[in-house]
């Protein structure tokens, strides 16, 4: 992480408006007609002279820079777009109703392999978004009108200029099969953004900033405002994309370059303009679902064994420990905090991946990705944050993690943070020793007793000569009947231990496997509360 004081008056002049920074943002995009609609063209120069002198600059990633700090400098006004009837209060029947053409989708029977759809503002998705496709330096908007979209019947007629606006889009490409242009990445709504890898169900999202998350006063949402879209060249593995972040706290200029595979890599550079200070800010923030699994110990009648997206957070903290934090759906609001300083990396790893597991035909859980993130260069001070809320059912995300920084953002400077995330079945972090294939809870022999079982897998253990020693702490209560023994079904070792909460509402479990006074296992930690 890196940290400027910004010097807004070198940018800006000595006063700003909010119509000023605006009218700069737009000026980025200026340089080309919209593909769909049409613009009158500008009167050809004289000589070639006056062409130059007043041709656009070519749009670069430091102009998005530029247009963050400019923002910053002006006071924050969110972008509207006053929609008639019936579109601004569309049910979602009706918002899917409209559809994108898809043979109209940007560089569709080009010889790239990568597509763009677009998705049209309605429904939830109430803030418009700036799309502009860039070409060689030459960036140009994308309009949102009949040419882009079909209306339904449950819409009707509408006029040419309908749905009106975006709310984001979506990249299609030969990503499972040579053939066929499949779906694996979208950015829609507030900074959210979702991604798979090859054979993979879109499950847990990232997004670019989270702000004042499950605190008083509620959340902040900032919101990507503009997109610039770089067109990738033929044979390219990858496509670039630009986005333009604004909040009333904060402005950023994000940069992903983003490559699909057997595991979708994005690696970010992130810019944050601060307006004013932000003491809870979330960094590379992720979302997920889960609603019940054998480490949760709310009943449940459902007749599927397990329902998430994801199964635990896994922690690569500063000092080289690997750690793993079984997920759980709790009565009332938890949120944990694990003290770090650098980490190495932290995600929402789905380690189930077989149907059993999930029993899900529809929904097929196994397919979900793992996301990690991976920071770049030293993020100092602070603490990786996980929120768990309860939830009834599984259509509403009820678990976020995010690197919280120690002191905060302070206003009016830059922060800068650059990380890679990976989509992808396992996190790609060197996990040397055993892991936790599943953790288990239920009852104990005695009342008010809670019965744990762990089971450990991989190479530390498949090959182990003697028995571990399980390393077993609580911070309250106490734990009795520790056993270890082997696991042949998995070549692995099975831990069971019983736990008294000994009136207490709370109970913080750690564990970790020792050969030679040697940890040979991850950390596993568990959250036990009161139900």
């Amino acid at each position: 992480m890196t940290i400027e004081k910004i010097d807004r008056r070198s940018v800006l002049g000595t006063s700003v408006s909010m119509a000023a920074a605006v009218a700069f943002v737009r000026a980025l995009g200026a340089s080309g007609q919209a593909l769909a609609g049409e613009t009158a063209p500008a009167a050809a120069p004289a000589d070639p002279t006056a062409a130059a002198a007043v041709a656009p600059p070519a749009f670069t990633a430091a102009k998005v820079l530029e247009a963050a700090m400019a923002l910053a400098a002006a006071d924050f006004v969110k972008p509207v777009i006053d929609l008639p009837e019936p579109f601004n209060k569309l049910s979602y029947d009706q918002y899917r109703d409209i559809r994108f053409r898809t043979d109209h989708a940007v560089w569709h029977g080009e010889k790239v392999d990568f597509e763009i759809q677009l998705f049209p503002m309605g429904w939830l998705y109430e803030t418009p978004v700036d799309i502009y496709v860039v070409d060689q330096g030459d960036a140009k908007k994308l309009v949102a009108d009949g040419k882009l979209f079909a209306l339904g019947p449950l819409i009707g007629q509408g006029p040419e200029a309908a749905p009106f606006g975006f709310s984001g889009f979506r990249v299609h490409g030969p990503i499972n099969r040579a053939d066929y242009f499949d779906e694996y990445l979208v950015f829609q709504g507030a900074s959210y953004l979702r991604a798979v890898g090859r054979g993979q169900n879109y499950g847990a999202s990232a997004r670019g900033l989270a702000i004042n998350t499950a605190r008083p006063g509620g959340e902040e949402f900032p919101f990507f405002r503009t997109f610039w879209i770089e067109k990738p060249k033929a044979g390219t593995p990858e496509i670039v994309v630009h986005g333009l972040l604004d909040s009333p706290s904060t402005t950023g200029a994000y940069r992903f370059v983003i490559q699909p595979g057997a595991a979708t890599v994005m690696d970010i550079e992130a810019t944050l303009f601060t307006r004013k200070q932000i003491p809870h800010v979330g960094i590379a923030p992720l979302t997920s679902m889960f609603l019940h699994g054998p480490a949760d110990q709310r009943p449940s009648r459902d007749f599927r064994p397990e329902v998430h997206d994801s199964e635990g957070l896994a922690l690569w903290n500063g000092g080289g420990e690997l750690i793993w934090r079984p997920l759980v759906n709790p009565k009332t609001l938890q949120i944990s905090a694990f003290m770090d300083k650098d980490p190495k990396g932290f995600g929402l790893w789905q380690r189930g991946r077989s149907f059993p597991d999930f029993q899900d035909l529809e929904a097929r859980y196994e397919r979900r990705p793992s996301v990690w993130v991976e920071p770049k260069g030293a993020w100092g001070e602070g603490f990786i944050e996980l929120v768990e809320i309860p939830v009834e059912d599984e259509i509403h995300d009820n678990v976020a993690v995010y690197w919280k920084p120690a002191k905060g953002l302070e206003a009016g400077k830059s922060h800068k943070f650059d990380y890679r995330l990976h989509w992808a079945d396992n996190v790609p972090a060197a996990w040397s020793g055993a892991r936790v294939a599943k953790t288990r809870i239920g009852a104990g022999k005695k009342p008010e007793t809670f019965l744990f079982v762990i089971d450990f897998e991989g190479p530390a253990v498949k090959e182990l000569r003697d028995l571990p020693v399980a390393e077993l702490t609580a911070n309250q209560g106490s734990v009795a009947n520790v056993v270890v023994q082997r696991n042949p079904d998995i070549s692995g070792i099975r831990v069971s231990f019983e736990m008294s909460p000994g009136g207490t509402e709370l109970v913080e479990l750690r564990l970790v496997l020792k050969a030679a006074e040697q940890a040979i296992s991850e950390s596993w930690l568990y959250r036990w509360t009161k139900l």
